[in-house]
Parts: C-alpha cells; structure tokens; sequence
C-alpha cells in the first residue's frame, strides 16, 4: 500500500504562484510514476503533470505547459507541482496520484485526498 498527503493549496490571485506537495509513504519503493490531476467543479477530472521517479522524465498538459513545474526528491519520498502565472481557469481540486506499472497506458494505482486551489480574477 502506498499513501498519499497534498498540501499547499489555497487562494490565490490570477497571476500568482502556488506550490502543491504530495508526500508519499508506506511501499514507496514500488512506486513508478507519480501525476497530478485536477477536477473543476462539473468537469472531469483532467491529467496535469507527471514524473517518472526514476530518471526524472516529466509530461504535461498543455493547457500548463510553460507555467507549472513537477519535480519530485526521492529521498524525502516528495513529489511538487509548481504552479506559476495562475489563471482562474486553473481553479479546481489539485489530486496528486502513484503509479506502480510503467506499462502504457499508464495506469495511477494510488490517489491522494485533494487539496483545493481557487484563482481569483
């Protein structure tokens, strides 16, 4: 089993920046990919970034591309999403998700609690 804790979240202004954190515990060391993923409310919920925690390869949206930044530090077992330049359509419900296969597609075996992030205009 793999748990799941994000923090960082909270209001902030249309432009701003914010830092989301996922720490990651129990078996870790199984642990290929970790993602973000955001749900606004009456959309689906949408891929955001990801990471191989190996090697360090990171994806995103495009809709984030050039604004937001994963990174991860395998020691602490601590995957980041920095989110810059914040536009209110960035608003939603950040979930931060672990993937145990690197089998494509991939496939997020493990989903953190949420934690909401509000851009105000």
């Amino acid at each position: 089993q793999v748990q799941l804790v994000e923090s960082g979240g909270g209001l902030v202004q249309a432009g701003g920046s914010l830092r989301l954190s996922c720490a990651a515990s129990g078996r870790t060391f199984s642990i290929y990919a970790m993602g973000w993923f955001r749900q606004a409310p009456g959309k689906e919920r949408e891929f955001v970034a990801r990471i191989i925690k190996s090697g360090g390869r990171t994806n995103y949206a495009d809709s984030v591309k050039g604004r937001f930044t994963i990174s991860r530090d395998n020691a602490e077992n601590t995957v980041y999403l920095q989110m810059n330049s914040l536009k209110p359509e960035d608003t939603a419900v950040y979930y931060c998700a672990a993937g145990l296969s690197s089998n494509w597609p991939y496939v997020y075996d493990y989903w953190g609690q949420g934690t909401q992030v509000t851009v105000s205009s």
